[in-house]
């Protein structure tokens, strides 16, 4: 399947197989689903839309552990779904998504400081940040070499680690909404969101057996 799902389309995938996905992986296809349903409903509104996107981000992926006190890795939770996800994409829908279809607003969105944690960590007076300058250059430069490799999963990291700002800035309250400030990073990244949840979850679909994770709050009855 090379073509990127709609939100009827994995509906529909996922009633004719879910007989036969393990229950914690069902959980999370349904969950992912759901929220994918919910983004494209959001017409115009960047801000709604890239929300529900990141949300149906954390159904796919979130691992138990990383709500433990102990655990301050999510962002080896990313990699390590980023990883997983790359090897299963058998038609590289997602290489071919960030090295044709988003060449640009992943170039852009990495040229971004306002999308870059070291730059809010410098602005709002953080001790130890003032060279965020030099440490926004070397991730430019390393991400370069991961995109010049081929190294679709590490691009998929350096890509979120700058939405995750965004997700940020969006959740508590650090922006307008629909204001006209900002907006080039909100409107890629719900373009870029809005392809690659689809394919995430598309992908999961199609392989059941991978050990998906445990999701923290299942059904209680």
């Amino acid at each position: 399947m090379n073509t990127t799902p709609d939100h009827a389309g994995l509906k529909q995938k996922q009633r004719a197989l879910r007989a036969g996905f393990p229950e914690t992986m069902a959980l999370r296809v349904h969950r992912t689903i759901s929220w994918v349903g919910r983004a494209e409903t959001c017409g115009n509104d960047q801000d709604a839309r890239f929300l529900f996107l990141w949300i149906a981000f954390n159904a796919a992926y979130a691992d138990e552990t990383e709500f433990q006190p102990a655990f301050s890795g999510q962002r080896a939770a990313f990699r390590d779904y980023f990883e997983k996800i790359v090897r299963l994409d058998a038609d590289r829908r997602i290489y071919d998504a960030l090295w044709r279809r988003f060449h640009g607003p992943v170039r852009l969105l990495m040229q971004n400081r306002y999308a870059f944690s070291g730059f809010w960590q410098h602005h709002n007076g953080i001790a130890g940040c003032q060279d965020w300058d030099a440490r926004f250059a070397d991730s430019a430069r390393s991400f370069a070499r991961a995109f010049q490799d081929g190294d679709c999963a590490r691009v998929l990291f350096f890509v979120f680690d700058r939405l995750y700002v965004v997700r940020n800035q969006l959740v508590h309250g650090g922006a307008t909404w629909n204001s006209r400030v900002n907006r080039a990073q909100v409107r890629d990244g719900a373009e870029i969101l809005g392809f690659l949840m689809p394919v995430f979850t598309d992908i999961m679909m199609d392989n059941p057996a991978q050990d998906w994770g445990k999701p923290f709050y299942p059904v209680v009855s």
